[in-house]
């Protein structure tokens, strides 16, 4: 009597870490609702009337009484949706803080700015909640650190933000690993930092009139010369400083990603942000 040959058992796919703040219901309707502010914030000069005398010195202090409240709203809706305790507080103080250090190593020097590659790493491997609240954080913490404090202060919070989100958005963080993964966040790093240049260049840009006629801001002109006037002062202006942090982004991805991607994903299997805590009061 002969026995079956034993089959190997079918092979368990490996699942994707868990995220210390997941994009659940609440905290997608509430990151919906700083996004479409952010928008309304970034957006609303080219819509004003000309002679609204309004600008963006003034409507920023407005902006960021408005951008803590929600930040604080995106964790509180994580944590209703799926919880949220200590060790995810510690790792976004811990990665604000490195990146509000990283900060001051290139900036003012040709738009070198290495906090971004960070950004994009944490991002990716932390969720788009966590992502977009460690942007906002970071940039806070670092403005407090190099004296960077101003009205563009809240719109570099906000586009920090959404870049960190941006990163967790992308498609397979359970299945793209390797030099795959690593090319699409550098590809991502070099589209976002020149994303991130052009909404701060549209904060400064409405305060700036007079510089000439085809580069300036015309308050109350229709909306497509505006922006045909805008792109003409990126291009006059900004190219070569965003080309700078897109090109350390990219570089920084390539060198240093491998590392720490799996640092991360070492530190957020290890803390076990999916497993309950309790406590046994015998």
């Amino acid at each position: 009597m002969t026995r079956a040959p034993a089959t190997a058992p079918a092979p368990v796919p490996a699942r994707a870490p868990a995220r210390p703040l997941r994009l659940g219901p609440r905290a997608a309707a509430a990151l919906i609702l700083v996004t479409l502010i952010g928008i309304a914030a970034f957006g609303w000069p080219l819509l004003a009337d000309g002679r609204s005398g309004l600008s963006h010195s003034q409507d920023a202090p407005w902006l960021f009484a408005a951008l803590l409240p929600l930040l604080v709203a995106v964790v509180v809706a994580s944590i209703a949706d799926q919880g949220m305790d200590s060790k995810a507080v510690a790792m976004l103080g811990v990665l604000a803080a490195v990146g509000a250090a990283l900060r001051p190593l290139g900036a003012g020097t040709a738009g070198l700015e290495p906090m971004f590659f960070l950004m994009v790493l944490s991002g990716r491997v932390l969720g788009p909640a966590f992502g977009f609240v460690l942007g906002s954080v970071t940039m806070f913490a670092s403005a407090l650190l190099t004296g960077g404090v101003g009205p563009w202060m809240p719109f570099q919070m906000l586009a920090l933000g959404w870049f960190s989100l941006g990163a967790g958005l992308l498609p397979g963080p359970g299945r793209i690993r390797g030099r795959a993964e690593l090319r699409m966040l550098a590809a991502y790093g070099f589209v976002g930092s020149f994303a991130y240049g052009t909404a701060m260049n549209l904060q400064g840009w409405v305060l700036l009139q007079g510089m000439g006629q085809g580069i300036s801001f015309h308050p109350g002109d229709p909306v497509p010369a505006n922006l045909a006037r805008f792109l003409a002062y990126c291009l006059a202006t900004s190219v070569g400083w965003d080309l700078g942090r897109a090109a350390l982004t990219v570089v920084l991805t390539l060198a240093l990603g491998t590392t720490l991607l799996k640092a991360l994903r070492r530190a957020t299997r290890k803390a076990a942000f999916d497993v309950p805590i309790c406590f046994d009061m015998r």
